[in-house]
């Protein structure tokens, strides 16, 4: 029997454009919806813009526009973003809505009359100059940790710490500078600690998160749950709080009851929708990233729970995308827009690459450039776009573009590629992309082999119809591979459906040979990756973020600052300051695997574990001193934000701590329990 399914995607912010970590996630969702929809399962996919709060308000202002333009706008540009990559939404919708509203005044309401709000007065930072609270990413000041200038009021991007916007120290308001003074104000509160045990029994029932996902949700049981404030004092862009005053929702209560808003919008029948949202007889599926775990893992199903609607079937949870082993970079170009990505490369490149990186877990997806390059043009290429093209271009031509009948070798072949259906299917559904790939991939070398084995080129001269038996098994096989690809990359198959005469490829269809059929004309699947367009893509991004942040202009040094040490060097007196320090990043790791490096005398490969920073490749020098089996499973120290080094054996994207001679080396290791990721303070 087929699923009934509802998969959202995390709403983008309105607040800026789509980038290539948006498009991850984008990405990934569109790839598991496509793959449900081609195995005969009914399966909508929602999203919308997230479109409410003071940083809208405040951008609105500042460019001369209503909020309601400005979010207008800006869902125009998201929607030809994404869909640019060949997302296919069943519904791209807004969070500014009427179903929006509606469904959170009455969400609020029934929680209110459940026992699950409460009313207290708390001391706010506020702003006499613009007349206003200030949320705490509208403080700025000084890290009362570290001492690191400009943090914004809730942590330090510098090192880590959480704090109260209250402990900033010279704090200022962003967006005047004044000064903010404490006042007192009235917040309403969702009392998430009431849904404790229902929570945790949801999010052990079943494969509803991956393993990542529920120890990390595990660790806030374990602290205890708290309290939510769910309201905002005006001005605020965003919906009234009914029977309150000058009192509004906080975005993030209404920005995932936009996932509701969106499919009421699309389905127009309220059965339709209850059946989903109420009487659990579809599921409900949602992507985000790990950064946003807090609010889909507990709030988000608590205010259903309490509300009387289905908490989500399955929260699927990735984790950041990195380029070239570093966050993105605007400074460096590799803050890549989604527009820009697809001015200069092809987004099923993308897409393939993506799936190539992707598993089931939420660790951090990096894009290698040399990777990317080497990975589309060797495996989607050379591999198997090539393997289609070399046999149905002048070849077939010659053959009056007609296949013949499928051999007893040939169906051999075809049987072989058949049988891997249920690993490809299990791995689509645990969105184990990375898998499938692997399995594709090695299916195209199988088949490419058989391919060169008979060389249909050479045999076209002797024997037509043994040439003709061989380019028909090839294509057969490529059928159901690009059937296995059609969820990555539906472009590129659509193209051979039409090559091959038929509608569409879809696994409903995979066992159908194609067999003493006439067949269209060859059109270009795909061209190979040229380095120098994506040198040409990170000068632009790079160009971009220079004019929008044009360098002070250089001044003759002052009696003032001559004197002042430079960063990263030791003053005269021996010393270096704590925000030099705060500079180097020291984190815990378990090391994961540890293996020796052929043709390496010292060195020694290792993966560790650094929480949610993700897992790091070294490449340490300890050889000497330690053998590889009595590293697994070390806790040890590592500077986890040094930049990556290439070197001859591969990228090195961290440093393990070490001390003593070349063989008596000690490595650092934690003196008490310490977790993977720990900041060492």
């Amino acid at each position: 029997m087929s699923k009934h399914i509802l998969v959202t995607s995390a709403l983008p912010y309105a607040n800026g454009s789509i980038h290539l970590g948006h498009i991850l996630e984008a990405v990934q969702t569109d790839i598991w919806v496509r793959f449900q929809k081609l195995i005969g399962n009914e399966c909508y996919f929602f999203c919308a813009d997230d479109t409410h709060g003071t940083p809208i308000m405040i951008a609105a202002k500042k460019a001369g526009k209503t909020p309601e333009s400005m979010i207008e706008e800006v869902q125009k540009e998201h929607y030809k973003d994404l869909t640019s990559f060949g997302v296919e939404y069943d519904n791209y919708y807004t969070t500014n809505s009427e179903e929006n509203r509606k469904f959170s005044e009455s969400i609020y309401l029934t929680l209110k009359k459940n026992g699950h709000i409460v009313a207290r007065n708390i001391e706010q930072s506020y702003c006499e100059h613009d007349k206003m609270f200030l949320p705490d990413r509208f403080i700025k000041g000084t890290c009362p940790k570290c001492g690191a200038k400009d943090q914004y009021g809730d942590s330090c991007e510098v090192c880590g710490s959480s704090y109260s916007p209250k402990d900033l120290k010279d704090s200022y308001c962003s967006i005047c500078g004044t000064t903010p003074v404490l006042k007192e104000s009235k917040h309403l509160f969702f009392k998430l600690q009431d849904f404790q045990n229902q929570l945790k029994t949801w999010m052990e029932e079943g494969n509803r998160l991956n393993e990542g996902a529920q120890k990390k949700l595990q660790e806030w049981f374990t602290s205890g749950l708290q309290e939510w404030d769910i309201s905002r004092d005006g001005p605020y862009f965003g919906f009234a709080i009914p029977e309150e005053e000058n009192k509004y929702f906080y975005v993030w209560l209404d920005a995932p009851i936009g996932y509701m808003a969106s499919s009421l919008n699309h389905l127009k029948d309220e059965k339709k929708f209850n059946e989903f949202w109420k009487e659990g007889k579809g599921e409900i599926v949602h992507f985000i990233g790990k950064d946003i775990l807090y609010f889909h893992g507990l709030f988000w199903p608590a205010m259903l729970m309490g509300s009387g609607y289905k908490a989500p079937s399955q929260l699927n949870v990735h984790g950041f995308l990195t380029v070239n082993g570093e966050k993105m970079s605007k400074s460096r170009g590799t803050f890549i827009n989604a527009s820009t990505f697809a001015k200069h490369l092809d987004i099923e490149h993308f897409r393939f690459y993506m799936a190539c990186r992707l598993g089931s877990g939420m660790e951090d997806v990096d894009i290698s450039f040399d990777d990317f390059v080497s990975r589309v043009n060797s495996d989607l290429i050379g591999n198997l776009v090539n393997l289609v093209s070399r046999v149905s271009t002048s070849i077939l031509d010659k053959m009056d573009r007609k296949l013949g009948t499928l051999s007893s070798e040939g169906k051999s072949i075809v049987t072989e590629l058949l049988g891997k259906e249920t690993e490809i299917r299990e791995a689509y559904e645990s969105r184990n992309y990375s898998k499938v790939m692997r399995e594709i991939t090695g299916l195209g070398d199988k088949v490419n082999k058989y391919v060169n084995d008979y060389a249909p080129w050479v045999l076209i001269k002797t024997d037509v119809e043994k040439a003709r038996e061989v380019v028909t098994t090839s294509l057969n096989c490529a059928k159901i591979l690009f059937t296995y690809l059609a969820p990555v990359t539906p472009k590129i198959t659509q193209s051979i459906a039409e090559l091959f005469q038929v509608p569409n490829l879809s696994f409903l269809n995979l066992s159908e040979t194609i067999e003493n059929k006439t067949l269209g004309p060859y059109q270009m699947l795909s061209k190979r990756v040229e380095e120098k367009n994506i040198s040409l893509m990170i000068s632009e991004t790079k160009e971009a973020f220079e004019k929008a942040n044009p360098s002070p202009t250089k001044q003759e040094p002052t009696k003032s600052n001559t004197n002042e040490p430079k960063v990263g060097t030791v003053s005269e007196d021996g010393f270096i300051t704590i925000d030099e320090l705060s500079k180097v990043e020291l984190r815990v790791g378990l090391i994961k695997e540890a293996n020796p490096v052929e043709g390496a005398d010292k060195l020694l490969f290792v993966k560790v574990d650094l929480g949610e920073k993700g897992i790091k490749n070294v490449f340490a020098g300890i050889k000497a001193s330690y053998t590889a089996e009595e590293l697994v499973g070390k806790k040890v120290v590592v500077v986890a934000n040094l930049k990556p080094r290439q070197m001859k054996f591969g990228l090195s994207e961290a440093m393990l701590l070490a001390s003593g001679k070349e063989k008596t080396l000690s490595l650092f290791v934690p003196d008490r329990d310490a977790n993977p990721g720990d900041l060492l303070k």
